[in-house]
């Protein structure tokens, strides 16, 4: 595979045995590594934090494959910080199967939670991952889009751009139905 077409992850765990494991199965699949050991340290290099920017040479990541349970930052933080300014993919992986923490991690935004230790059928999933998320860039919106707001150098990931458009799209259906609906309740009073 040509370095331009490697995928890059972004690995963070905060033990040094389960990211040895990870980084041998994921350069075993051709994939381009980056490992950190906690959820600021990811912070730091993804410059999600307005007075950091990326050491990682400003190079942007496919896919990033995080532990949940770790000190001071967990994986579930590390989404939640993400998602709001990113479009890059988080899978959390967990020792544990707890149908809360995974459900919790769902709702936020997770793309998928695996279980540890991870397998080479894992790795595959996280290539499929990563290929979705390239083709619904490329066939729709981009990574981000620039919109007008209050606050400066705010960006819509592709889900909810899409989201806003299809309500746009829809919106004076929906606007008539609220009328309708406040017009039936004031008249059945």
């Amino acid at each position: 595979m040509e370095e331009e077409n490697r995928v890059r992850v972004l690995v963070v765990d905060d033990c040094a045995v389960d990211r040895k494991v990870v980084e041998r199965l994921l350069k075993n699949g051709s994939f381009e590594v980056i490992l950190v050991n906690s959820g600021k340290k990811a912070m730091e290099v993804l410059g999600l934090h307005e007075e950091m920017s990326p050491t990682i040479n400003d190079q942007r990541f496919d896919i990033i494959l995080t532990d949940y349970c770790m000190p001071e930052m967990t994986g579930y933080d590390l989404l939640k910080e993400n998602n709001s300014v990113k479009s890059v993919p988080v899978v959390i992986m967990s020792s544990e199967n707890n149908a809360q923490r995974i459900n919790s991690c769902q709702v936020v935004g997770a793309e998928d939670f695996i279980l540890k230790p991870l397998q080479a059928g894992d790795i595959q999933r996280l290539r499929g991952h990563v290929r979705r998320n390239k083709q619904v860039a490329t066939t729709t919106i981009g990574p981000a889009v620039p919109i007008m707001c209050k606050r400066p150098n705010t960006f819509l990931d592709r889900t909810r751009y899409r989201l806003l458009r299809v309500a746009a799209s829809v919106g004076w259906i929906f606007y008539l139905g609220c009328i309708w609906w406040v017009l039936v309740l004031v008249l059945a009073l």
